[in-house]
């Protein structure tokens, strides 16, 4: 079973997602989709910039939430929940809207199947999967709102289809140390020497403070009584 969820969990990886991304700014490109292009450099950007920041934070000053067991955004699910939507929203762009938004939700699906492949795999808690596939959606939304009013971009859609298939099946199964870059970027801005793990993280709960006990006073002996009022 976790061979099975290996080969989910790849499609997410930075080692095929980024390249598609890039991919897919060419292909903007040269239809002379010159504000989607931009858009889609700047949100993805954006969006990469968010994750990358909430890892840096727990490895190097332990930032996170116990309470729900979040110790940063998962990239994989970020990434698969950015870049195939967005794929299958351009690919899709000549055809009628309800197919349009249809193809988009199935590849949202598949995104939603690599976060719970992150979790099968204990890569991640369900938090973390979670808030890769918030943040992620989040770019789908606003490259599709600030792309809304522009004409459809003249893709070619079937060698569009076609290049991108490939890279990605090409580049699946890949990695890049991405983890071990972030590391290196929290240890030096933080002037740690070890990251923050995520068990030693959870062991050390902090303990509520004990009440402190009200001692009673009593009276003193041969002392009058108080009057009573």
């Amino acid at each position: 079973m976790s061979n099975f969820w290996i080969t989910i969990t790849d499609f997410g990886s930075a080692a095929v997602t980024v390249p598609l991304a890039a991919a897919l700014i060419l292909w903007l490109l040269c239809a002379r989709a010159w504000h989607a292009a931009f858009a889609w450099i700047a949100l993805f950007g954006a969006g990469s910039l968010v994750v990358a920041v909430s890892k840096v934070m727990f490895l190097g000053w332990g930032l996170g939430v116990r309470e729900i067991d979040f110790t940063g955004v998962s990239g994989h699910t970020f990434f698969a929940a950015t870049v195939y939507p967005v794929i299958a929203w351009l690919l899709l762009s000549k055809l009628p809207w309800p197919w349009r938004a249809l193809g988009t939700a199935v590849a949202a699906a598949g995104s939603v199947a690599v976060g719970v492949s992150r979790v099968a795999l204990s890569a991640h808690s369900v938090s973390e999967s979670i808030a890769g596939c918030i943040v992620g959606f989040s770019v789908c939304t606003a490259f599709a709102w600030y792309t809304r009013g522009d004409a459809a971009p003249k893709l070619k859609t079937l060698p569009m289809a076609a290049s991108l298939f490939v890279l990605m099946m090409w580049l699946h199964g890949e990695s890049v140390p991405t983890q071990r870059w972030i590391t290196d970027i929290a240890l030096i801005m933080s002037g740690r020497e070890q990251p923050f793990k995520r068990y030693s993280w959870l062991a050390r709960k902090p303990v509520p403070t004990p009440a402190i006990p009200v001692t009673p006073v009593l009276p003193t002996p041969g002392a009058s009584p108080a009057p009573v009022r």
